[in-house]
Parts: C-alpha cells; sequence; structure tokens
C-alpha cells in the first residue's frame, strides 16, 4: 500500500523521499523557481552531472545525484508531464518521491488543472504498478497551490473510501 500527500514548504528540505522531481526548463542547466532553489541547494556537482546530460525534451525526464540536497537523487522533467517520472523512479528502484507543482510557475500553466491531471496521473501509475512505491508527495510552496493539491488527494481518498464500502 502506498502513501499519496500534500505538504507545504520547500522541496530542497524534504527529508522523507528518496528522490525529489525538478520542474526544469530543456536546458537542464538551472534556472528560476523551484529548478533555481534546487541547483542552488545541490551545489555544483548538480550542474556539472547536468551538462553531461545534454539537455531533456518537453516530457522526458533524467536523472541524477542529489548530492548536498537530503535526497538521493533528483528526477529533471520537462512539464507538464508526469508519467516519465514515475517510471524513471521505479526503474531505478526509487520507492518514495516528491514532486513540486509542475509548469505552473513561469510557465503558467493553470494549478487547479495541473493538480487534478497530475494527482490522477500519478495514481493511476500506481495503481498500474503496485508495490513499487511507498509514498508519492507533493511539496508546494504556497497555500494556494498546496490547497487544490490537497482537495485532489482528498477526491483520491474519499473515491477509495467509497469503493471499500459497495
Amino acid at each position: 500500500m502506498y502513501l499519496i500527500k500534500t505538504l507545504m514548504g520547500d522541496i530542497t528540505k524534504v527529508t522523507e523521499v528518496q528522490a525529489i522531481v525538478n520542474a526544469a526548463n530543456n536546458s537542464l542547466l538551472g534556472g528560476g523557481g523551484v529548478d533555481g532553489a534546487i541547483h542552488r541547494a545541490a551545489g555544483p556537482e548538480l550542474l556539472a552531472e547536468c551538462r553531461t546530460l545534454h539537455g531533456c525534451e518537453t516530457g522526458e525526464a533524467k536523472i541524477t545525484k542529489g548530492y548536498n540536497l537530503p535526497c538521493d537523487y533528483v528526477i529533471h522533467t520537462v512539464g507538464p508531464i508526469w508519467n516519465n517520472s514515475m517510471k524513471l523512479a521505479m526503474d531505478n528502484g526509487i520507492r518514495s518521491i516528491a514532486f513540486p507543482s509542475i509548469s505552473t510557475g513561469v510557465y503558467s500553466f493553470p494549478v487547479e488543472l495541473a493538480a487534478k491531471i497530475a494527482v490522477h496521473t500519478v495514481n493511476r501509475f500506481l495503481q498500474d504498478n503496485p508495490d513499487c512505491f511507498d509514498l508519492v508527495e507533493w511539496v508546494l510552496f504556497d497555500t494556494n497551490t498546496e490547497s487544490v493539491y490537497e482537495a485532489e488527494v482528498d477526491k483520491l481518498y474519499e473515491e477509495y473510501r467509497l469503493c471499500q464500502k459497495n
């Protein structure tokens, strides 16, 4: 059984996951928002490893070490696609992962739509790949974004409870 949850905070300080997902740009060489924060917290070794990856196409995901972050790995993805990050984590034996709100910052993807797509896509992946993950969480930077994601996660658990009753 796996746990899906949300929390408000700084994804670079999360200690309970093996990997965090970076909402990266195509170059993988850092940027603003979550991407810049992850690069700053991880240290210059992350940038050096990212240079060897030769960028990342939209919808793809690539993995690096976490360096100075409290997690072991960073999965870099150019959103708004979630499945490839989950598959890459699973292929690398990662059982716990934290996501930011991908593409809702400088790319201005609507938070409500992003939350709905992300939570349901990840849940479907978890259902299709049972026993591969223990924890998936969204670490969100502000109260509005956190409440939107929390509402989507709550809907999942409510649907699950209703299915158990029938």
